[in-house]
């Protein structure tokens, strides 16, 4: 973990489906750590990896840039990557970016799993 207090990863493996729970905010300090994670996971090769941003107060451009570049990289191996996303500031970002496009958004993790 980051030594940022305000920052956290929590991986929560669903039987199959890695589930990363990110709280605090997401920025050019913190952005290293998620993209690290987020690389062993797809290097492991899982079809389906869920990223909860439920938590999340705040992503800039770089935290948008390491999820880009992780949807990229999983859907290259023929698996995807899942958001879910509740807070409204984030969701308006996703959308006024044209990212709500790209990812599939969903607002439960429980739905993120479910094909």
């Amino acid at each position: 973990m980051t030594s940022e207090a305000a920052f956290e990863v929590v991986e929560s493996p669903h039987p199959g489906v890695p589930i990363l729970r990110v709280q605090g905010e997401i920025d050019v300090a913190t952005s290293p750590e998620l993209h690290e994670l987020l690389s062993d996971l797809i290097a492991d090769g899982p079809g389906v990896i869920i990223v909860d941003l439920t938590d999340v107060s705040f992503i800039d451009s770089t935290g948008l840039g390491v999820l880009v570049g992780a949807v990229r990289d999983v859907r290259a191996g023929g698996g995807d990557l899942r958001l879910v996303v509740t807070q409204p500031h984030i969701i308006k970002l996703l959308e006024l970016t044209g990212l709500d496009d790209v990812f599939s958004v969903l607002s439960d993790s429980s739905d993120a799993v479910t094909p």
